[in-house]
């Protein structure tokens, strides 16, 4: 079952969380996709910024992630862990109706790849925000191998690799360390909302030894590549680099790309008024650098 964040009052809402510019009589519908280890919660200050501005916000946590009661080792593959954007998606009224912008961070983009090449159909603009953005073509493993081999092994810092209880699933899970998160995530975000990650993140796997993430005919021109794709380029994340950031756009041809500055790997949290107002400028069509 999918489990969505529809109102999200029991998270405190920043100054920094000014409205988003509101477009006269538009009204968007974003559907929001977390990165590894972290839940829907993550969003609460730019779901609030863009509900003030009048739009919708779909916040989800992925299987295991978040308040989704299931435990990491009960998703025994990426369809499972992706299932609940999937169920939304699908559930959305019939392709001549409502097309959402799809926000996928970090590991979320390979869970909203899957989805545009599900639903392309129902989405406006499919969004990576500093997220990882697979090849038309190529295994959507290849990227995590890639960018693996690019930071080093010792990159992660006090993040640890746990055991994998349930055989079923290839690979190992992981959770962040707090090392890690205060310098690779959150270095330029409010030191309470790290106190906030400290105590929400859950360990999660990577499937990168998944069939269906190692299948090289699973992303295809005419349905993935046929959708409009924005990525966002953080230059001062730390957790995938801005050179790492320009390799996937260099390998993915006709991505629009915009800038966000002054934020870290967690701009929906370092700079939420800012990522509002460039998500709601992305969904009109008007995607210029801000």
């Amino acid at each position: 079952m999918a489990i969505a964040i529809s109102c999200m009052m029991m998270a405190p809402q920043a100054s920094s969380s000014a409205p988003a510019s509101r477009g006269p009589g538009v009204r968007h519908h974003f559907v929001l996709v977390h990165g590894l280890c972290h839940g829907a919660w993550c969003w609460y200050k730019a779901a609030t910024a863009l509900r003030h501005a009048g739009h919708r916000v779909t916040a989800l946590d992925m299987a295991a992630g978040g308040v989704n009661p299931a435990r990491v080792d009960e998703v025994r593959t990426f369809e499972e862990y992706s299932r609940p954007l999937l169920d939304v998606l699908a559930a959305l009224p019939a392709p001549s109706g409502e097309r959402v912008v799809l926000v996928g961070h970090s590991q979320g983009g390979f869970s909203i790849a899957l989805a545009a090449e599900r639903f392309p159909e129902r989405l406006a603009a499919v969004v990576f925000l500093t997220a990882a953005m697979p090849p038309v073509g190529r295994p959507m493993a290849n990227t995590t191998d890639e960018y693996l081999s690019f930071v080093g092994a010792d990159f992660f810092l006090d993040s640890r690799v746990l055991n994998q209880t349930n055989p079923d699933i290839p690979g190992n899970p992981e959770i962040f360390g707090p090392n890690f998160m205060a310098h690779k995530l959150y270095q330029l975000s409010p030191p309470e909302d790290l106190t906030l990650a400290l105590s929400l993140t859950r360990p999660a796997n990577r499937f990168t030894g998944d069939e269906l993430m190692r299948d090289a005919g699973l992303l295809t021109k005419n349905r993935y590549g046929s959708t409009r794709r924005v990525f966002v380029v953080v230059k001062d994340d730390h957790a995938i680099p801005v050179e790492f950031q320009r390799r996937m756009v260099a390998e993915n041809p006709g991505v629009e790309v915009v800038h966000i500055a002054g934020a870290d790997h967690m701009a929906m949290i370092s700079k939420p008024a800012k990522l509002a107002d460039l998500l709601v400028r992305i969904a009109t069509n008007k995607a210029a650098q801000p």
